[in-house]
């Protein structure tokens, strides 16, 4: 079974097995987290297609914060073209690896 869930606006294909990487969730690590919304959801052959408008009700996913931790390094630019201005910095977003452990679209 697979489903299309949204986490923090950002919708995600998953299934059950799977760890995606998120923005941070503030939950300690091995906590459980249930997402409630499940936008679409399929089994493997695309026999069985369930589509919300916009979520499918009574649909979860349960899932497990397997680690939190800082992202890679990003470089932010700020200049101001005629006077010589620039301005470097540095920013590492928190991110939260979420790991997938049941499906369930009849609540």
């Amino acid at each position: 079974m697979y489903a299309v869930v949204e986490v923090k606006g950002h919708q995600y294909i998953v299934q059950e097995g799977d760890v995606i990487v998120v923005d941070n969730v503030d939950l300690d690590e091995w906590a459980k987290m249930t997402i409630d919304t499940v936008l679409l959801a399929f089994d493997d052959k695309g026999a069985k297609v369930v589509v919300g408008a916009p979520y499918i009700a009574n649909a979860k996913v349960e899932c497990i914060v397997n680690k939190n931790q800082k992202g890679e390094k990003i470089r932010v630019i700020k200049f101001k073209r005629k006077n010589r201005y620039q301005r470097t910095m540095w920013f590492r977003p928190h991110e939260s690896f979420l790991e997938i452990k049941k499906i369930d679209i009849n609540g």
